[in-house]
């Protein structure tokens, strides 16, 4: 009875292609994007609205941010933006600057970053080596810690 269960499910044609499917995930989409005016801000919010999956749309002109939520992909959601608006635009770089172990490491501190905020770059290979420090450098600078309760005290 195996075999014969092996080959009615081979010539089962009732499956459709849609089961087969993976489904995306619901997820947050952070993009940076140029927003100088109200009409830039409707630009921007609109290119995005009519997509399929995004169910919350919001536009920070402030950080210049706009954030998708929903079952989209944050690369087709980055290309609407570009096409639809013209503008550059690129996922949201910044994280808070408590996540990076080293914030004011080169590459990492960033001018235009809002405030509270650092540039990601344990992304970027190139920059990453420099934002992490050694353990000899970590053992020099906890040394004169007030942290440190073994640390030694100069006074």
């Amino acid at each position: 009875m195996g075999a014969l269960d092996y080959f009615s499910h081979l010539m089962d044609c009732s499956q459709s292609s849609k089961q087969l499917k993976k489904r995306k995930q619901f997820q947050t989409v952070e993009i940076k994007v140029r927003i100088d005016c109200e009409g830039c801000e409707r630009k921007v919010k609109k290119s995005v609205e009519g997509m399929k999956g995004a169910t919350q749309v919001e536009v920070d002109p402030k950080q210049h941010k706009l954030t998708v939520i929903g079952y989209v992909d944050p690369k087709k959601v980055l290309k609407r933006v570009r096409h639809r608006t013209g503008k550059k635009a690129e996922l949201w770089p910044y994280v808070p600057y408590d996540v990076v172990p080293h914030p004011y490491a080169p590459g990492v501190y960033d001018k235009k970053a809002p405030p509270g905020y650092v540039r990601n770059v344990m992304d970027d290979p190139q920059a990453s080596a420099l934002a992490r420090a050694s353990s000899t450098e970590v053992r020099y600078s906890t040394a004169f810690s007030d942290d440190n309760p073994n640390s030694c005290v100069v006074m």
